[in-house]
């Protein structure tokens, strides 16, 4: 048997009876949990709670949603301006998490959650409608194979199971270690594509601290049971920066391994992080300053912030760091006379001379008496 029908199986099986070796003990919020039925709490399998990071009004999306058990927690917090995808490529997974969904949306006061068949490493395709061309055009050689690749790449671009920039945050909860290794940068660029500019990802799963011996890999009940699939530490920092996320944290990180195997310690832990807004490096003449307690920070695109400097920035940093996760580490310097825009980012260290911004509107800033 190969890892991924493993993983089918073992999950047919989780959605049919408990498999209490597929969860960690999680802490959820039990106000969210008091509107689920006991047969989705009883057959959802994690390792953490991406829930907490959603908003209201945010558009949400479950990778590997399973039972649905986050997604109607976060239909909760969404309000009903939001709304919720699942996604999953298990069946009787899909079938559980659908079963409720009438009971739910009664419940919830509208119908803000659905479900889609697709891979989390193939956000594009709609699975569900592969199987329904499938089953009218079966693949008997080349030629038909041919036809089944046509269908599927003008399927991906002209009807995308989840559009590009689409999504506020993605979540998910102990699923991206199931996914090959050799597909794991598809499957988060595929994230780094769905997100808007300015959009979150609170991603709970298993990382190990050291790397992966092939042997283990090859074993499907390790595989399939969330370990030898896990992200080394580094390694899921490095893969998400390099998509293009920024502000990358261990936001939740679990002291007590949940596993360790062969002296390697698997334990949860939930990144957070950020895609930026826009492309490009417009200077328009902003500063910031690095309130501290560090004698500087380095931001992913290599910008220094000394304690206490007026350091130049575009415009896109400047948001960066007045709007996003670190705002309350800055002070926010507008220009004090419009400039030309240019396109330009200043180079490490460079400094903004207060006669270009004095007299600018100050941004995080909280007004206090003087006596």
């Amino acid at each position: 048997m190969n890892k991924q029908t493993a993983v089918l199986n073992r999950y047919s099986q989780g959605a049919e009876q408990r498999q209490e070796d597929l969860c960690c003990p999680v802490d959820y919020d039990a106000r969210l949990l008091s509107l689920l039925p006991d047969e989705i709490i009883e057959k959802d399998y994690g390792c953490g709670d991406p829930s907490r990071y959603v908003q209201e009004g945010d558009t949400v999306l479950d990778l590997g949603s399973g039972s649905g058990k986050i997604c109607y927690m976060a239909a909760q917090l969404v309000g009903k301006e939001g709304r919720v995808i699942g996604v999953d490529m298990n069946d009787d997974m899909l079938a559980l998490a659908r079963k409720y969904a009438e009971e739910m949306a009664v419940k919830l006061g509208g119908h803000r959650v659905r479900f889609l068949k697709g891979r989390i490493q193939d956000l594009a395709l709609d699975v569900e409608a592969m199987d329904a061309w499938l089953a009218d055009n079966t693949v008997h050689n080349h030629a038909d194979l041919q036809a089944l690749e046509a269908w599927t790449a003008g399927q991906r671009n002209e009807r995308p199971l989840i559009a590009d920039d689409s999504v506020d945050l993605v979540i998910s909860n102990c699923v991206l270690n199931l996914v090959d290794d050799a597909q794991k940068s598809s499957l988060v660029n595929e994230i780094f594509r769905v997100v808007k500019p300015g959009g979150r990802i609170a991603i709970s799963d298993i990382v190990c601290d050291e790397v992966i011996p092939e042997h283990l890999k090859q074993d499907p009940e390790l595989w399939s049971g969330c370990i030898s699939g896990a992200f080394q530490e580094q390694e899921m920092l490095r893969l998400f920066n390099e998509a293009g996320f920024q502000s990358l944290a261990y936001d939740k990180w679990v002291n007590e391994p949940w596993r360790i195997v062969e002296g390697i310690e698997f334990r949860s832990v939930t990144l957070t992080a950020v895609k930026p807004v826009g492309r490009e490096y417009i200077d328009q003449g902003h500063a910031v300053i690095y309130r501290g307690p560090y004698s500087y920070v380095r931001d992913d695109d290599g910008h220094e912030f000394p304690r206490g400097e007026r350091m130049a920035v575009c415009e896109r940093t400047f948001r960066f760091c007045t709007e996003g996760p670190c705002r309350e580490d800055f002070i926010g310097i507008m220009p004090a006379a419009e400039k030309e825009p240019v396109n330009w980012c200043a180079p490490p260290n460079t400094r903004r001379p207060p006669s270009e911004t004095k007299g600018g509107a100050h941004a995080n800033t909280t007004p206090q008496s003087c006596c």
